[in-house]
């Protein structure tokens, strides 16, 4: 009991020093190159919410539950904005990249404020305009600085446009507004010399290379240091690299003169796949566009939902039994990929899933979910409990 005792008080100690350590000052630094082999990526002040989680596991004498779940919520992660006013988010902004910097770290920040994000859907809100969102755009970019950071720009901004849910005029106007909104964002993020900007793709199980590659070159990946792939999904780290790698040299394609609609997708067999590449791709990976990838709960790769169960049965939201997936950093061994990096916060809830029923539980879960973005004690053991071997 006395042994017990004697971790339990550990355990908390380390709660304790963590929501301290974690939290953002007001040391300035600045930074020489933003990523590189070598880059270490900064940790965040917790969800509050998964620090009482950890005390209340603690308490319990679940100890190897509470230290799961604390070295989850101490790993590198990255910072969402969205909702704040300009002046607003330039104030947190400029906290969390000077504590960064204090700490010779790079922040990754998640900017989704883009106007009708999300189709209106779980995560609706954001600016309600194109000058309010570039205004904005203006503060992030002023709370930056000079100093480091990688931003991954209006996640499902170009893979679910306002014309692919029906939320558009015949004549396009709320799409041709988003191209301008997320290619203006581009130019003002990435002219800040300590700053990558990345676009988004969705994930492999979503748009054809095809599809994507001529939306991100309106969206002006041209100016960008790049693109992201699979942020708040599941798909495994050998799908999202080869699905990067398509669009990667789809773009180097297109950008000298070819037809994105030639490039081979992630349906093609690979070998077939492979062999278009080495006779139409012949650019130098270090001239070409990078990416990264979310790995933070991917460890088991997608979920399969029950055949015939369900009439949507909403396989990105939730999903039961999933895993932490590869801890983030800028070691990929792909020249083409710059980091594997936690986007999503893991242990935050995506949504109250129905699957198609008349809930209120989620059918998989027998309870109501939480509202997206809040703290899903639940699925956060499940993480920890499943997390993949590159966690571990």
């Amino acid at each position: 009991m006395k042994r017990r005792a004697v971790v339990r008080n550990a355990v908390l100690a380390l709660v304790t020093a963590a929501a301290a350590a974690l939290a953002p000052n007001a040391s300035a630094a600045g930074g020489a190159a933003v990523t590189g082999p070598a880059t270490r990526f900064y940790t965040p002040a917790p969800n509050p919410d998964a620090v009482r989680q950890v005390a209340d596991l603690t308490r319990a004498g679940r100890l190897r539950e509470a230290a799961g779940v604390l070295r989850m919520i101490t790993t590198p992660q990255a910072v969402w904005y969205g909702d704040e006013e300009p002046d607003e988010v330039r104030s947190a902004v400029a906290g969390v990249t000077r504590a960064a910097a204090a700490k010779h770290t790079v922040p990754v920040l998640t900017l989704y404020d883009v106007p009708g994000r999300d189709c209106a859907n779980y995560s609706a809100g954001g600016a309600t305009t194109s000058a309010e969102y570039s205004s904005w755009i203006d503060g992030v970019a002023a709370g930056i600085g000079n100093r480091r950071a990688v931003v991954i720009l209006e996640p499902d901004s170009l893979a679910l446009l306002p014309s692919d849910c029906g939320q558009d005029d015949a004549a396009g106007t709320k799409t041709a507004a988003r191209y301008d909104e997320i290619s203006s964002a581009v130019r003002t993020l990435s002219s800040l010399a300590g700053t990558r900007v990345y676009l988004d793709t969705g994930h492999p199980a979503w748009q054809p290379v095809g599809a994507i590659v001529p939306r991100l070159l309106k969206a002006g990946v041209a100016d960008a240091a790049g693109f992201f792939t699979n942020v708040s999904n599941y798909q495994t780290d050998e799908a999202d690299a080869w699905y990067g790698d398509l669009i990667s040299s789809c773009l180097a394609y297109a950008q000298a003169g070819g037809d994105p609609a030639d490039c081979p997708n992630q349906y093609w067999p690979r070998a077939d796949a492979q062999a278009w590449l080495d006779t139409h791709v012949t650019a130098d990976p270090a001239e070409m566009k990078h990416f990264v990838i979310d790995t933070s709960r991917n460890g088991q790769g997608p979920w399969t939902p029950p055949a015939g169960k369900y009439g949507d049965a909403q396989d990105w939201c939730n999903p039961p039994g999933r895993g932490l997936g590869a801890r983030p950093t800028a070691r990929t061994g792909d020249p083409l990929m710059d980091a594997k990096l936690w986007i999503k916060i893991p242990g935050e809830s995506d949504g109250l899933c129905l699957r198609g029923t008349a809930g209120p539980d989620d059918p998989e879960r027998g309870a109501p979910d939480p509202a997206a973005g809040h703290w899903f004690p639940q699925q956060a053991l499940e993480l920890v409990a499943n997390a993949g071997t590159a966690w571990r």
